[in-house]
């Protein structure tokens, strides 16, 4: 094993992809926890977005969102999704593929609470994805939700999140000459045991 393999090293890939993004903390300029989300509509089109990935469990990765949106839509469908999360500071990349369940509960109300009054009512006050007719409008909607609300808003029933958890997981470190170091871990179902293999740049 050469010196960079260290970087692999372990035997747990939730281990290393906590370890890639606390060292993505110290040197990411703007969130390190920034995934690109993957997801497929019913009409077959792929579809992206950055979401934040706010929770890297023991045999998961977890973020929030609108269950009235395009993805949370896109993801009940399907039940699966995929995301790449790339940092520029270190030259790494994690992609991750997996099935999807929705976290729906105290863990949730837990996250939500922890999120700034502002946040916590902008939740309340967006229908995301639905058309808006300006941004005066929304303005307008967090307002009349700031006094129906109040100052300690509870979660809304149409906002939450969701778990991945994977089937694979890909580590990505930039190589000299383009020689670049790639390992994946590969399962059948969530329940097996990992099968690694280092891949061709």
């Amino acid at each position: 094993m050469s010196d960079r393999d260290g970087i692999f090293a372990g035997p747990d890939p939730f281990e290393i992809a906590r370890a890639w993004l606390a060292e993505a903390e110290t040197s990411e300029i703007n969130d390190p926890n920034a995934i690109a989300l993957s997801t497929v509509g019913e009409d077959g089109l792929p579809n992206a977005r950055m979401v934040l990935l706010k929770e890297i469990e023991a045999d998961a990765f977890v973020f929030y969102t609108n269950y009235g949106s395009v993805k949370a839509g896109e993801i009940d469908q399907a039940g699966k999704a995929a995301f790449v999360m790339h940092w520029k500071s270190l030259r790494r990349q994690i992609r991750v593929r997996g099935l999807t369940e929705r976290e729906d509960g105290p863990q949730a109300d837990a996250y939500y609470k922890s999120r700034s009054l502002k946040s916590r009512l902008g939740a309340w006050a967006s229908d995301q994805s639905k058309p808006l007719s300006s941004r005066a409008a929304l303005m307008a909607e967090v307002a009349k939700v700031t006094a129906q609300q109040g100052t300690n808003p509870e979660r809304p029933p149409f906002w939450g999140g969701y778990r991945i958890r994977p089937l694979e997981i890909e580590f990505w470190a930039d190589g000299a000459f383009r020689l670049h170091d790639r390992f994946r871990w590969s399962r059948q179902k969530v329940a097996d045991a990992w099968t690694v293999m280092r891949l061709n740049p």
